[in-house]
């Protein structure tokens, strides 16, 4: 999924951290024209950029609507495709044709380019796109595609959990990752004592239901040095979390980089038509990248 607005702000990402819960309220972006959907971003956030290497949040839905996310460019990222429900169709420059649909992964390795479109028809439509933030040893790979249709399942008292990626409750997931870190889907059914890996940093957002002590909207953070978290109620929670990410990125529009001359050449090879390669099939031309900022963008720290 692409960063559609018009005039993106510079994200900055490091490597200081709070301590402490937080609540990470999000904010409403339209995803594409007129009749688009509505989008609520919960990373970056203003007080808190990264959870472990995740670095962008958008939950949607559940509302009827159509996707359409024209061509557009990625460096230094892994996407995370993720439907509770609908069905969504991801066209990338490596050839790639896949239909996503609800408990399925996609997922698509940047690394040093690659473009994508994604549509579907008016439907409904729920689920959540992530971006992952490559370490420096790894962001510049060959790009990648992965398609996972059956994902390990973890049962336990009051919950079953989907490892979506990384490692939960003994079971491993068969997605690529680049640095420690865990997304699963849980389905709340009663109380529930949820496993977290106290070298983690942890995300929790409600996707459907009540599940306490959570509300729907908003990313609850969970800092370092948890071994498990509470849950009661009835309903599904996605969990994100990694190894705090010890390096300072750049992040703007749909590239993740180390310096503004690195992101002012990535967004030169896509206007120029260079780099990312072609995206076959989508009925429409690629996403024109915003102007740069007047000021030069920097890598600064992770929260503030």
């Amino acid at each position: 999924m692409s960063n559609l607005e018009r005039d993106p702000q510079e994200i900055r990402c490091g490597t200081e951290a709070g301590e402490r819960s937080e609540v990470l309220a999000g904010r409403e972006v339209p995803l594409g024209g007129p009749r688009a959907m509505k989008v609520s971003r919960t990373l970056p956030n203003v007080h808190r950029r990264m959870i472990g290497a995740w670095c962008f949040v958008d939950a949607y839905g559940p509302e009827v609507a159509a996707m359409r996310v024209p061509p557009h460019p990625h460096t230094g990222l892994q996407t995370v495709s993720w439907l509770v429900e609908g069905e969504v169709l991801h066209r990338d420059s490596l050839g790639s044709l896949q239909r996503v649909r609800p408990g399925q992964l996609n997922l698509m390795t940047a690394g040093r380019g690659i473009s994508h479109s994604e549509e579907s028809r008016e439907e409904v439509l729920h689920g959540v796109q992530l971006w992952v933030a490559l370490p420096g040893d790894r962001r510049h790979v060959e790009p990648g595609f992965e398609h996972h249709a059956d994902l390990p399942v973890v049962s336990r008292p009051g919950f079953t959990a989907t490892v979506v990626m990384g490692a939960f409750g003994g079971a491993l997931s068969p997605a690529t990752t680049h640095s420690p870190l865990v997304a699963a889907q849980l389905a709340v059914d009663g109380p529930a004592e949820i496993p977290l890996d106290p070298a983690y940093e942890h995300g929790l957002l409600l996707l459907d239901g009540e599940v306490e002590p959570l509300t729907a909207g908003p990313l609850l953070y969970l800092p370092p040095g948890r071994d498990a978290l509470r849950l009661s109620g009835r309903g599904r929670v996605l969990l994100i979390g990694g190894e705090p990410f010890g390096e300072e990125i750049v992040m703007w529009w749909n590239f993740v980089g180390r310096s503004h001359d690195e992101i002012a050449a990535f967004r030169k090879e896509w206007m120029e038509g260079e780099g990312f390669g072609v995206v076959e099939g989508f009925d429409g031309t690629p996403l024109p990248a915003p102007a740069l900022p007047t000021t030069r963008l920097k890598p600064r720290g992770r929260a503030r």
